[in-house]
């Protein structure tokens, strides 16, 4: 992990779930989705790439077990650190390419389903990577990526929405990589609306709880919240938060 973006997510798993604390309906709707998306059956081996603290992994702890727990890997310790002390979780510090490549083992031979939840913009070589991870996966098995779309409606300023979009992957990308890896594919928008309060919108920007954020100085965030204020004199913002999900699966 470079050294910035190792920086970014130590500071920010001490407050990572605070930041959420006041919306479970949004972890709910999100933690619905991903399973319904991989829509399991039985005891099933999962690895979540990306997986933080766990935030988004309570309904798939569901269908995991002691014997069978989901690997939650992240390159980031700090945030691995706050993971439930549930035996169906399994941390593993890595990136996406190591457990691609095989540099770092997992405990299955055969993976039934790998899940990226908007993690997949940290991977390098997304076509390769998905490509190792495909050759893991059991009959039936399942790539899941769950990513934002390059073009943001989120009330943040514009410098912000811009570098987003130029690091962020295009859906049509991520759709065709997982198809190159010979993955039967199927893609669709889901939207959820965000409803919070100005002063918490800016306490997330200024705790630069998106990564990008984590790109401009102290200065700038500042200038950026400048920004937001004036576009948004309103104590409560609204505003629509569509994610692409992705579903690859193995014949």
């Amino acid at each position: 992990m470079a050294s910035t973006e190792e920086e970014h997510y130590r500071r920010l798993a001490a407050t990572y779930e605070r930041n959420w604390a006041d919306r479970p309906e949004y972890v709910e709707w999100m933690a619905d989705r991903i399973l319904a998306w991989l829509s399991p059956s039985g005891r099933e081996r999962f690895v979540d790439i990306g997986a933080g603290t766990g935030l988004f992994l309570r309904r798939l702890m569901e269908h995991a077990s002691a014997e069978r727990p989901i690997v939650c890997v992240d390159p980031s310790q700090p945030m691995l650190d706050r993971l439930p002390d549930d035996e169906r979780l399994s941390p593993l510090r890595a990136t996406a390419e190591q457990i691609a490549s095989g540099e770092v083992a997992l405990p299955y031979e055969t993976v039934d389903a790998f899940t990226f939840k908007e993690s997949v913009h940290h991977v390098r070589d997304i076509p390769q990577t998905l490509r190792g991870l495909a050759e893991r996966l059991s009959p039936g098995g399942r790539i899941l990526i769950v990513t934002l779309p390059p073009r943001l409606e989120y009330p943040l300023f514009p410098a912000a929405l811009d570098r987003f979009a130029e690091r962020q992957p295009a859906l049509e990308d991520l759709v065709a990589a997982l198809e190159e890896a010979g993955l039967r594919t199927e893609c669709r928008i889901e939207e959820y609306t965000v409803v919070i309060a100005r002063d918490q919108w800016i306490d997330l920007v200024r705790n630069r709880w998106m990564s990008v954020l984590s790109s401009f100085s102290a200065e700038e965030i500042e200038d950026g919240v400048a920004c937001i204020e004036s576009r948004h004199p309103e104590e409560i913002l609204t505003y629509p938060d569509r994610f692409g999900f992705i579903r690859g699966v193995r014949a």
